[in-house]
């Protein structure tokens, strides 16, 4: 879940780890380092707690020179964030540096092992442990030393490792944690994703694991554990650097938000030819996807919500048994697999999220056919998998996910007709009529994001409520402010209700929690409405199928704020309907994503607020529903200053248990 960017060549390493480590701040940003040696030897290491400008506002006067360097972004998994425990580490002297993304599982057991022999530790870090087990090692040769000390290293790692006694050399390692090495022209790379390094290089290597690459500024030398060199292949990147900038927009999700027509035209433009749906990388042949009889779907967070949904999607065109199970349940329980007959489907972003990599090897050990459904090109789920779907969403930054999720519900669907027609349980006239719908969602999609002024509205309707119930709950404080005379204590207690207001314990006291329900296709857009919510906002927020109302949330009406009903017209409409008279029966207020159209829905009886989604089948409903329901948890997350690309705690790519 960190950023490792590293460099050797000519030119200033500084320069260019800063704007590698800016592209993965989305990885972690707790804190941030860097390491740098110049051809005379010499090391310049500096460490920030915080978040990236805190490391950037202390290079800003500080002449920097150096051709070799590693840096890196935190999330931490051990220790607190602080100085002491951001990268890069190192040993008992400052003569090895390591960067780490992982988790070093024996941690405990080698820093035993290590202090008995003399050893000094400066972190609460498991990384630290392989910085002095590299200098233990080294007797000359730095490649040996960290073959060395992988062997002995439980866990999941991804390394970039320096040595003062050999200026000229990176070492790249990894195992269940992405890295990738760029090549330039005098000059490499190695980081955790490509944005890193893409406006510098787009040729590619991805290791794999237990893989380890010696760097040059000429050379690129890869090998395994036991020294044997293996040969690989460079991948050439395809796109542009400059759709992992924000080009004009306040934030990458607004940015990302509103770029899910073009994704959307462009996988219908790829996938769908001469009004067939086409997979170039499937890698099962028709007669094994027409062998198989039941589909599990694999996925965690926002990808497992697409996953729900594509069970409702599958179900309905292949008429056969599909479960759904978050990564991170699936891989520890007793998996139900019948060789040859089972498909599983893992849904992931990155490609890297590691329950759900953990879960694809589990399931192939018990004979399962494998595809992913995957954004990123060469990560370790699509290179690991029998066959491969990339949802050609292009670089999504902001941690909670918006193009990406619609992406892979369109998958969902162009998967779900190109199996029918292997199973044969779609007519020719339902597959056009399907193709017809499907052609109207990137106008549709553009339609709402044009409107999306009411969705504003709503939003800054809540944020007045939330600060009026908080100054209600500090009122003392006013009140105490327009008493002093003196402006000087009036400006301590001013700045004191500041303070509160975007505290964690104000957000206690002045938010209320939100309830989404939905029912059928739209269950689970109900589940993603309300994770957007918490992730960006953080306020409490659950997702409920409509028709579990009754069976306990009901009882918490007066509490909410606003129930967002996802009334689509449907086969379930009457159904959902009911459920919001139950509502507004116990003076909830209730806001409705309805069809375009209904005026049965505009009723006071049924609705306080609307907001309207152009008519469409209802089956693919779900795609047009997520845009209003991530533009509402934008604005409320604007509305209440909070960091709407970075939350809290989060990280874009869970590649740690």
């Amino acid at each position: 879940m960190c950023g490792i960017v590293g460099y050797i060549g000519d030119k200033n390493a500084a320069t260019i780890l800063v704007e590698g480590l800016r592209s993965l701040e989305y990885r972690g940003y707790d804190s941030a380092g860097i390491a740098i040696v110049d051809k005379r030897k010499r090391l310049y290491l500096l460490k920030k707690k915080g978040k990236f400008k805190a490391l950037t506002d202390c290079l800003i006067n500080r002449q920097v020179a150096g051709h070799l360097g590693i840096g890196h972004t935190r999330w931490a998994t051990h220790g607190e964030p602080n100085e002491a425990n951001a990268h890069p580490h190192y040993g008992n002297t400052r003569n090895f540096l390591v960067v780490h993304n992982g988790i070093i599982e024996n941690h405990h057991e080698l820093k035993l092992a290590l202090k008995k022999d003399g050893h000094r530790f400066s972190s609460q870090t498991d990384t630290e442990v392989v910085a002095h087990l590299v200098e233990k090692f080294y007797k000359g040769d730095l490649l040996s030393a960290v073959c060395r000390t992988i062997g002995y290293l439980k866990g999941s790692f991804a390394l970039g490792v320096i040595c003062m006694h050999e200026p000229d050399i990176l070492i790249a390692a990894r195992k269940d944690s992405p890295l990738i090495v760029g090549l330039g022209k005098g000059e490499n790379f190695i980081a955790s994703d490509v944005p890193a390094i893409l406006s510098r290089t787009r040729d590619i290597i991805y290791l794999d694991n237990n893989e380890i690459a010696k760097i040059s500024k000429t050379q690129v030398k890869v090998v395994d554990l036991k020294g044997k060199e293996i040969k690989k292949k460079k991948v050439r990147i395809t796109w542009n650097a400059d759709s992992a900038e924000k080009a004009g927009y306040s934030h990458f999700m607004l940015k990302e938000i509103e770029e899910q027509p073009q994704v959307i035209e462009r996988i219908l433009r790829h996938r769908i030819k001469s009004k067939t749906v086409t997979f170039e990388n499937i890698n099962l042949s028709r007669a094994a996807l027409k062998n198989i009889t039941n589909i599990q779907i694999v996925a965690c967070g926002t990808a497992y919500h697409a996953g729900l949904c594509g069970k409702y999607i599958l179900e309905k065109m292949l008429q056969i048994p599909i479960n759904v199970d978050t990564s991170s349940e699936f891989r520890y329980r007793q998996q139900i697999i019948t060789k040859n007959k089972t498909l599983i489907i893992l849904v992931s972003q990155s490609g890297e999220t590691a329950d759900t990599l953990a879960s694809l090897r589990a399931a192939k050990e018990k004979g399962a056919k494998i595809l992913s459904i995957c954004n990123v090109v060469g990560s370790s789920i699509a290179r690991e998998s029998d066959g491969v779907i990339y949802t050609l969403a292009g670089p999504e930054i902001s941690v909670a996910s918006t193009k990406a999720y619609t992406a892979q519900l369109m998958t969902f669907y162009l998967l779900g007709l190109y199996l029918s027609g292997i199973k044969e349980t779609i007519t020719a006239k339902q597959l056009s009529r399907y193709l017809k719908e499907m052609e109207k969602i990137p106008d549709c999609m553009r339609d709402i994001i044009k409107n999306q002024k009411k969705v504003k509205k709503i939003a800054h309707e809540y944020v007045d409520r939330y600060h009026y119930r908080l100054a209600e709950q500090f009122k003392f404080l006013e009140d105490d402010i327009v008493q002093f005379k003196d402006p000087k204590k009036a400006l301590e207690l001013a700045e004191k209700w500041a303070s509160l207001s975007h505290s964690a314990y104000g957000r206690r006291f002045g938010d209320f929690p939100f309830l989404y329900l939905g029912r059928n296709v739209n269950y689970p857009s109900a589940l993603e409405g309300a994770l957007k919510l918490k992730e960006i906002t953080y306020i409490s927020a659950e997702g409920y199928a409509a028709g579990e109302m009754k069976h306990g949330p009901i009882a918490l009406i007066d509490e909410f704020p606003l129930v967002v009903c996802i009334a689509t017209k449907s086969e379930v409409y009457e159904k959902m309907l009911s459920n919001i008279r139950e509502i507004k029966a116990r003076n909830g207020t209730v806001l409705s994503i309805a069809t375009k159209g209904d005026k049965e829905i505009r009723k006071k009886e049924y609705s306080n607020y609307i907001i309207e989604i152009p008519e469409i089948d209802d089956f693919f409903s779900p795609l047009l529903v997520a845009l209003p329901l991530q533009i509402l948890a934008y604005q409320i997350a604007v509305g209440l200053g909070c960091d709407v690309d970075q939350p809290r705690n989060l990280a874009k790519s869970v590649t740690v248990e």
